[in-house]
């Protein structure tokens, strides 16, 4: 198996180079030359397989194993799965009738992203201790840079898979102010001495943007070889895509007419990276009915499903203010807008103007709608059309797919856009409701949009809708939509002990007052150089 890149050029790489790369160097993101199919008797040997079981099969599907032997990629899996709090990882817990809540957050930051950035941190270790083992003595190790951007989840997972880990260096960069205190206090929290938070005064976008323009530069990237743990990895996609199968086998235990169930996955998303993992799943032979995606107020997917234009704002909106920012979203926790048209919200995460995985999910659209003649043909088509879409979205802040390409994407996915006002309204309905359970804000958008998309399902429709946080993490909104309701008690219903002290704890990050590369790139030029010698971080700004 071989990769490359949505934005064409002619080079195929392997998983390891795919993994240490992150981004190619066209700005593209890189996606397995075929979609691997599942084998004969998948459903028969694997439905009493253990999470890390399924795991190590279907990755072995997309990675050769003159690259990872199983035995080598069975201990991976079991290291990075070891760390969970949950005997399953991601337990299917039933909730209604034909609905059910998948839990991602039994990691060691309570939030869905542990599930890839485990391994991730575990595959950045391993393959550069096999290439070091390769060096003739006196020879300087490989080491990587490690950069990434977060809305709030990524941070901490990022941080804590990566923590500690041998000739790796991790920045991570996050918008000041614009996460919640629970995630901003276990990312700065971490002191481990290859740990770098830098808090940017701008928003995730900006963050985001800083990310890829250092990706991009190829001196820099070459100086100081840069790694990537947000979705655009590779790795960070095949690693979710296991869940799915597990909640395959789960959910179809627990209901009395298995046979007769058809799956709907229902997905609160910002950055597409967690419902593009479903689709590679379903692309695989995996049943499953259209994949909901569900988004906050910051809505460029839903109006993509909806139009077909992919838009950074919404042109037509009455609510589009001077310059080109929207109007705060309704029931905001705090009221503020941010720049450049993201609109804040109860369910930060999701706070995104530009979804970077969306370009994969365009590259197959494009691929199975040519007409072109031959495999590679349709590649090069492909390749070329999604780096033209790409440059227009960034210079134009907008791009319209031919009908061909939007009604094939409809063919596999829903869209629905959810309010803060809905939001509130089912933490507290499932609260309420028996069995009562707490959602986090993102989850309760996916559990919102379900609600409307199960109106128009048959009745042999079962909706598995990804819960990605705990609740705890998003204390203002859980109690803000709970805080009138008998027997609630956030300390005791919500907070784990993990939690208890943590934003009291010493905290260690870099500011940077503006979003502008050049100061971050100073920031790891320092602090690198600070390694190499021996020194350490002490925080500070820029």
């Amino acid at each position: 198996m071989k990769y490359l890149s949505t934005r064409g050029g002619g080079d195929l790489l392997t998983f390891e180079e795919v993994v240490l790369a992150g981004l190619a160097p066209n700005g593209g993101l890189y996606i397995p030359e075929r979609i691997p199919s599942l084998p004969p008797n998948w459903q028969q040997e694997w439905e009493s397989y253990s999470f890390a079981d399924l795991s190590a099969a279907v990755l072995a599907l997309y990675i050769s194993p003159d690259e990872l032997s199983a035995a080598e990629l069975r201990a991976l899996v079991a290291r990075s799965y070891s760390t969970f709090r949950h005997p399953d990882v991601t337990p299917a817990v039933k909730i209604g009738e034909r609905e059910f809540l998948l839990e991602l957050f039994h990691g060691p930051t309570f939030a869905f992203k542990d599930v890839a950035l485990q391994l991730l941190g575990n595959l950045f270790e391993f393959f550069l201790a096999r290439r070091n083992a390769r060096k003739a003595p006196g020879e300087p190790p490989e080491k990587l840079t490690v950069v990434g951007a977060t809305s709030g989840d990524t941070g901490s997972a990022a941080i804590y898979g990566l923590r500690g880990k041998k000739n790796v260096s991790i920045f991570i960069l996050h918008p000041k102010g614009r996460v919640s205190p629970i995630q901003e206090a276990q990312m700065t929290t971490v002191t481990d001495s290859n740990v770098h938070n830098i808090a940017v005064k701008g928003t995730f976008d900006n963050c985001q943007d800083i990310v890829k323009t250092l990706f991009a530069d190829r001196p820099f990237n070459e100086r100081h070889r840069l790694g990537a743990v947000n979705s655009i990895n590779w790795a960070r996609i095949l690693a979710q895509t296991v869940y799915y199968f597990l909640a395959y086998f789960h959910v179809r235990r627990q209901l009395p007419h298995p046979a007769r169930a058809e799956l709907q996955f229902v997905v609160p998303t910002g950055n597409f990276g967690d419902v593009l993992a479903g689709y590679y799943a379903k692309r695989m032979g995996l049943p499953m009915g259209q994949l909901v995606v569900a988004t906050n107020a910051n809505d460029i997917l839903a109006r993509f499903w909806r139009s077909g234009r992919y838009e950074k704002v919404d042109a037509g909106a009455s609510g589009v203010a001077a310059g080109g920012a929207t109007a705060p979203a309704g029931g905001a926790s705090d009221g503020r807008q941010a720049e450049g048209g993201v609109r804040e919200t109860l369910s930060p995460a999701m706070d995104i103007l530009v979804s970077s995985n969306f370009e994969r999910l365009l590259w197959y659209l494009v691929y199975e709608t040519s007409a072109a003649a031959s495999d590679n043909a349709r590649r090069a088509e492909a390749g070329a059309t999604v780096d033209g879409w790409m440059k227009d979205l960034k210079s134009d802040g907008r791009v319209a797919v031919p009908t061909a390409v939007l009604e094939l994407a409809r063919k596999d996915f829903l869209a629905e856009r959810v309010s803060d006002e809905q939001t509130l309204d089912t933490i507290k309905q499932y609260f309420i409701k028996t069995p009562s359970y707490i959602a986090d804000p993102h989850t309760a958008v996916g559990l919102t949009a379900a609600q409307i998309v199960a109106a128009h399902n048959a009745s042999s429709v079962v909706q598995v809708v990804l819960c990605t946080a705990h609740p705890a993490k998003f204390s203002e909104a859980v109690t803000n939509a709970l805080s009138t309701s008998q027997g609630f008690n956030f300390e005791k219903d919500v907070l784990p002990q993990e939690f208890r002290g943590l934003l009291e704890k010493e905290r260690r990050v870099i500011d940077v007052d503006e979003p502008n590369e050049e100061l971050v790139k100073r920031v790891i030029e320092s602090k690198v150089g600070a390694a190499d010698a021996g020194g350490g971080d002490t925080g500070g700004s820029v």
